[in-house]
């Protein structure tokens, strides 16, 4: 492998979405958005609803929703397992807005605190789908 490259790959429940060598990728972390180059040091992160850019030279090559899930970063390799992942390109601003006029409404109607929190959480990951829609 290419020392000036680190390998990114980026699974689904459902597939591999990315396996390519990348200059660098930019993860959303739950502390944060971090960086990884080659020869970055081992980690382990949680992911926040948000975009990974991958970057060829200092180009973002792809940009790609995460609804959350985890990263894991060796000196090689960054390899992220997503909850929900897709590219940013293929967002449908009109019926992330639908299903948050939806979730709304369910938020009205849920009767258990364990109901008001799920719907919560969802309407934080398609609130940060349709920012990322623009």
């Amino acid at each position: 492998m290419a020392s000036d490259k680190v390998e990114f790959e980026l699974v689904s429940p459902e597939r591999l979405l990315l396996s390519d060598l990348v200059d660098m990728v930019v993860v959303p972390g739950s502390e944060g958005d971090f960086g990884v180059l080659p020869r970055h040091a081992p980690l382990i992160s949680t992911l926040r609803p948000g975009v990974i850019r991958v970057f060829e030279g200092r180009e973002v090559k792809e940009r790609i929703f995460v609804a959350g899930g985890f990263a894991e970063v060796t000196p090689e390799r960054c390899t992220v397992l997503a909850e929900e992942a897709l590219p940013v390109g293929d967002i449908d601003a009109s019926a992330v807005d639908q299903e948050l006029k939806d979730l709304g409404e369910d938020l009205a109607d849920a009767k258990t605190d364990e109901e008001k929190a799920a719907i919560a959480k969802r309407i934080k990951v398609r609130q940060a789908m349709r920012a990322a829609a623009g």
